[in-house]
């Protein structure tokens, strides 16, 4: 049985419904993965962890241990 051009219209509107509501959900949730502030305090050890490490690094910290670490020797 074929459809009517109303019950197609009706089936349009209604798939623009739901797609502007996954659009919605989209965007929401979007935002909440880039927002680094919401994201540092959900996982504030592991930044705090991860900050730590980059700064050993960056500082030096490797070569400075090596160093030591051959001169016990």
């Amino acid at each position: 049985m074929a459809r009517s051009t109303d019950e197609i219209r009706q089936s349009i509107e209604q798939a623009r419904r739901e797609l502007a509501g996954s659009l919605v959900e989209l965007q929401a949730k979007t935002n909440e993965l880039a927002d680094w502030r919401l994201q540092f305090n959900r996982h504030r050890r592991a930044a705090l962890v991860g900050a730590l490490a980059a700064g050993f690094v960056l500082g030096g910290g490797v070569a400075a241990l090596a160093t030591w670490l051959a001169g016990r020797r």
